[in-house]
């Protein structure tokens, strides 16, 4: 059977049984990268960061492809560990930008945090509204509405129960219309 034609779960395992990086990995890679790279970029919010961050998941696939195990689609997993990798370089990137903000002798020009009701006429796109949650926050309502995984999924990412998730979705969207009560 032809790579072309079986499920991504198939190839899966089949890229498991490889040992390289031989045609069904290579099919997967080709199917996942614009998904994973699409992914990446919403989270982290730049093409360079975005084009890293997929290197490191595929990286990953490579590497763990032996780990999935077919409890979930793999799909699923494969947005799994983008998330886990995008969260860890905004981590990374938060505590560097924090640690240069201690320094008072370098200048930044980085711009204070953006508040609708400090400047009625600034106009906020959607990621930067995202921006204003914590990244796991930012992760889920991304995955939920950007690439539209249902509830089930979600939760299997981020390791969290259904109905614990559904109260993060609500919580997270209350903090956007608290925040941005013109815009939502």
């Amino acid at each position: 059977m032809e790579t072309a034609t079986k499920t991504d779960e198939e190839l899966a395992f089949e890229a498991a049984r490889e040992g390289s990086d031989g045609p069904a990995f290579v099919t997967l890679v080709e199917r996942f990268r614009a998904r994973v790279w699409r992914v990446c970029f919403r989270m982290l919010g730049n093409e360079q960061d975005a084009h890293d961050a997929a290197q490191e998941v595929f990286l990953r696939l490579f590497l763990q492809r032996q780990q999935f195990e077919g409890r979930s689609k793999y799909g699923t997993w494969v947005h799994g560990i983008a998330i886990r990798v995008c969260l860890t370089q905004r981590r990374g990137r938060s505590r560097r930008s924090k640690r240069e903000t201690l320094h008072p002798d370098q200048t930044h020009d980085s711009p204070e945090p953006h508040h609708a009701e400090a400047n009625p006429q600034l106009k906020l796109d959607l990621l930067q509204m995202l921006d204003t949650l914590d990244d796991e926050d930012r992760a889920i309502l991304l995955m939920k509405y950007a690439e539209g995984h249902e509830y089930e999924e979600l939760a299997e990412i981020f390791g969290l129960g259904v109905s614990a998730l559904k109260m993060r979705v609500s919580r997270a969207r209350e903090k956007l219309r608290e925040r941005f009560p013109e815009m939502i």
